[in-house]
């Protein structure tokens, strides 16, 4: 028969608030093991008779929290080889404990037998001290592993296991992430003991000059300003819903409709790009927000029609992100940016095959005639239908020019705009021999113009008379000023 290891909690603070059946076991056990010494009822056990064998001299061995804990477990696994054994940790096995739900790991894989004995929590004690009612909803999350996308800010949280000034500071950086950083916190250690501490700081102050250990845990109180709320994804769809609300909400709102929001959703996307192209990281931040906002007035619609809702949005997204990236979620292999987006094509042709019965059919009708065009020439290439070199290309160009100069004299003007436009195909096609996105380059030249334009309009106004009053070259000549003065 396989030996046991029994787990007992020593509670929250003093041998007085131990229940009698753990403190019956303890006195029962040849020798305990304790996860560690450091725990209010520990000494008044020793006083008692009970051996005890710690593992506090594990924890200087490793840099990682985690490290430490497989060692423990290990450790108890090759004890209970020869004997049963019982192992005593802080508070209650099931609360905040990772050595125990590991070994309980072991005792599904069927190698220990593991028995939790009881004890009291650490919470029990907590919420007294720091006076809150759990029933109003909070978290209990670890501070050695704490995430930011773990909290939610309008419940009750505690960290626990907040052992040192390196897990104090993780935590206070994770924190502040969510939380304003005058956010006050509550810092408590050994609840319902007689060596109980309770201290309230700012969430800043969190690391500074606090005495930690692992009986150390935080409160922070729920947000109550609606204004520290703003970082949060769901105050911000409350805040769509809101103006959807038909009772409550905006006129203007309540008449969107996918279609007349579509001018909107393009418009905010021209001021991102003009945006990304000055390179000024507030102004992308906040053009993020008005294309997001587009995102989530089309959620609402589409929520309040019982068609699809935000959640529907994003699932659809995270399945095709993991579907087409093998390479990170999967087994396939990509060492390149070329053979990423060939893995995504593939993905993407065997996903959309069943759909579309033209190699065009991807290619969005709705967006700028060059985009289209690029894509257009991308598709057709990738089926074989293109130029075997760039020289072919410019050929074209030649050709297509030539064909234009031809009709200029013709008076059929929708022949020289057909002409015009082949001529633009045309290029286009050669810019993407060049690996050049034709779109991007004519943003460049009309950014160019806008700026030596407006040093052309500074002249003029330093002057004191009006455009009319120079001439071409006159004009010419700050043109090239505005030129040089870009070199320099």
């Amino acid at each position: 028969m396989m030996n046991q290891i029994t787990i007992v909690g020593l509670g929250a603070g003093d041998l007085d608030q131990m229940p009698l059946g753990v403190y019956r076991r303890l006195k029962q056990s040849k020798t305990v093991w304790l996860r560690t010494m450091e725990h209010p009822a520990a000494e008044e056990l020793k006083k008692e008779g009970i051996e005890f064998k710690s593992f506090d001299a594990v924890y200087e061995k490793h840099d990682r929290f985690e490290e430490v804990y497989e060692e423990i477990v290990e450790e108890l696994l090759k004890k209970a080889v020869h004997e049963p054994i019982t192992y005593a940790v802080p508070g209650h096995p099931m609360a905040a404990e990772r050595t125990v739900q590991l070994l309980l790991e072991r005792k599904q894989s069927g190698e220990a037998d593991i028995v939790i004995a009881g004890g009291q929590s650490f919470l029990d004690a907590l919420f007294t001290s720091i006076g809150i009612d759990p029933a109003d909803g909070f978290q209990l999350l670890d501070g050695t592993s704490l995430k930011r996308d773990d909290i939610y800010i309008f419940n009750h949280l505690i960290v626990a296991q907040v052992y040192d000034s390196f897990v104090a500071s993780d935590v206070k950086l994770t924190l502040m992430e969510k939380y304003p950083a005058d956010h006050e916190v509550m810092i408590v250690t050994a609840a319902g003991s007689g060596q109980e501490a309770v201290r309230t700081v700012p969430l800043y102050e969190l690391d500074h000059g606090m005495s930690l250990n692992n009986l150390t845990s935080v409160y922070v109180p729920p947000v109550q300003k609606e204004e520290d709320a703003y970082r949060e994804f769901s105050m911000l769809r409350g805040i769509i819903a809101r103006l959807r609300d038909p009772e409550t909400g905006c006129p203007w709102d309540l008449k969107q409709t996918h279609a007349s929001l579509k001018k909107y959703l393009l418009e905010e996307t021209y001021e991102l790009f003009e945006a990304i192209d000055n390179e000024e990281e507030e102004e992308i931040a906040a053009e993020l927000g008005d294309v997001l906002l587009q995102v989530l007035l089309h959620a609402q619609i589409g929520e309040d029609e019982g068609m699809f809702s935000i959640e529907d949005v994003i699932e659809a997204t995270s399945s095709k992100m993991i579907r087409r990236h093998p390479h990170v979620f999967g087994e396939a292999t990509a060492e390149t940016a070329d053979e990423v987006k060939a893995n995504w094509q593939e993905i993407k042709a065997i996903e959309n095959g069943n759909r579309r019965k033209s190699m065009l059919d991807g290619i969005p009708k709705g967006q700028p005639a060059v985009m289209e065009a690029y894509d257009l020439q991308r598709k057709a290439a990738k089926a074989g239908f293109d130029w075997p070199d760039a020289a072919g290309v410019i050929e074209k160009v030649k050709e297509e020019w030539q064909e234009f100069l031809a009709e200029t004299g013709s008076g059929q003007p929708d022949k020289l705009r057909e002409e015009f436009g082949d001529v633009l195909f045309t290029l286009i096609n050669a810019a993407r021999f060049y690996d050049i996105h034709p779109e991007e380059a004519l943003e460049a030249i009309n950014r160019k113009f806008r700026r030596r334009f407006s040093f052309v309009e500074k002249c003029v106004m330093e002057s004191g008379k009006p455009f009319a009053d120079f001439t071409l070259q006159e004009l010419d000549a700050f043109w090239d000023l505005a030129k040089q003065e870009e070199k320099e």
